[in-house]
């Protein structure tokens, strides 16, 4: 008897588990605000990122030009610089002031000055000095104008240094010219482009909040539509922490394990952004990803009262979970309290771990402090997940027995 007993137990365990799956994902596709956040937002936010930035560099930033030297070496320089693909000179202003309203009035995003002794100094001897003004707005500004003007005054060097030196030999010009040999190989990114570096951070980034977005508005939904403002209605079925946990995670593991397809595979390969992990490396490594910021986001979940504060609470977020994540930033530079702070997240572990696998072709081996730490995350997020849906359970029930005992009260 006790072994029927037990069994129709799992049973009906299961039997419920299934019901609440199915009932949350008729909840997700009837309700518009969660299906925008679960499918369309990460279909179309990875196509608009990669769309943004599939030129991966900025070419031709516009610069203006005060010349004060007016000299044929002061010409020659400006020349070169502006036949790089990086810097594009519109204009030679008289003094810095006229320079300065055309980058006020955005017609320009930087400023080369060459002083009245630039060839002066040089014919002297004496070392020279071309000052740059750029526009901080944007650092790819900042990043070509510094890049173009460095290779020109290298290359002029070159030059100056093999007029002076009197060689005879072309051998000795070389050693002249270059006495250390240097190759400038970008390991990973080969087009230093801004996409390659940027965009698969932002994918993983698409996936956890988009998750937090959408459970945080289902949780929102469900207290509205609960007479006693709980987070778990009232039906035989949602009578057990487990059955609830994880009948709602295999609802979201199940939408989000197609949705990581596109996020992860399919998008980087629209705009050929660098792919070289093996698949079965990124799968396993993806897996504990979406458990994490699924039971993150359940738990989370919990503090949001209606639809809107979940907006609220997490689109702010996005921004900052970039910077303390160690990519737009670099994380030996973070404090250690943020650093700390960071590992709260899945997608501090997730956006290190993807972008070691997909663009460095790391191994699961080489991943292993961004994969045990998303591991933790599952166990620990599983568990306050459990206790805070338990208290939930606790809490309707309570409400479910004083409204009978009220309404016994008035009948007697």
């Amino acid at each position: 008897m006790k072994e029927n007993s037990l069994k129709d137990k799992i049973k009906g365990g299961i039997n419920d588990l299934f019901y609440i799956w199915l009932q949350e994902f008729r909840n997700t596709f009837k309700d518009p605000g969660v299906l925008i956040f679960f499918i369309l937002v990460p279909i179309m936010y990875p196509l608009l990122y990669g769309y943004m930035y599939t030129n991966e560099v900025v070419r031709e930033v516009p610069v203006v030009v005060v010349d004060e030297s007016r000299s044929s070496m002061s010409r020659e320089y400006l020349r070169k610089v502006d036949a790089t693909a990086e810097v594009d000179i519109i204009a030679y202003c008289a003094d810095m002031e006229e320079a300065k309203e055309m980058m006020r009035e955005r017609q320009a995003y930087g400023l080369i000055y060459i002083p009245s002794s630039f060839s002066k100094d040089i014919m002297r001897g004496i070392q020279t000095h071309v000052n740059i003004y750029c526009d901080m707005s944007g650092l790819l500004y900042y990043k070509n104008i510094l890049m173009a003007n460095t290779a020109v005054s290298l290359d002029m060097n070159y030059d100056i240094k093999l007029q002076r030196a009197s060689n005879t030999t072309d051998r000795q010009d070389e050693i002249t010219g270059y006495p250390i040999k240097y190759e400038d190989v970008a390991m990973y990114n080969p087009t230093n482009g801004f996409a390659a570096f940027l965009i698969p951070a932002v994918l993983i980034l698409v996936i956890q909040q988009t998750l937090l977005l959408g459970i945080g508005l289902s949780a929102g939904t469900a207290r509205e539509h609960n007479r006693f403002k709980d987070l778990v209605p009232i039906n035989k079925h949602y009578n057990g922490t487990l059955r609830i946990v994880l009948g709602k995670g295999l609802c979201y593991a199940l939408i989000y394990s197609i949705m990581s397809v596109w996020v992860l595979c399919a998008v980087p390969h629209i705009f050929q952004l660098n792919q070289i992990g093996l698949p079965s490396n990124l799968i396993l490594f993806i897996m504990p990803f979406l458990a994490a910021c699924i039971f993150f986001a359940m738990t989370v979940s919990i503090f949001v009262r209606n639809r809107e504060t979940s907006m609220l609470i997490f689109v702010f977020t996005s921004l900052p979970l970039v910077f303390i994540s160690g990519i737009s930033w670099p994380g030996a530079a973070i404090p250690p309290f943020w650093k700390a702070f960071s590992y709260l997240f899945p997608s501090t572990f997730g956006i290190n771990g993807f972008v070691k696998i997909n663009n460095m072709g790391a191994t699961l081996h080489e991943v292993s402090s961004e994969y045990i730490g998303l591991w933790i995350q599952v166990v620990v997020y599983f568990f306050t997940t459990c206790i805070a849906y338990r208290w939930q359970i606790i809490r309707s029930r309570k409400h479910v027995i004083e409204k009978y005992n009220e309404l016994k009260s008035k009948r007697a």
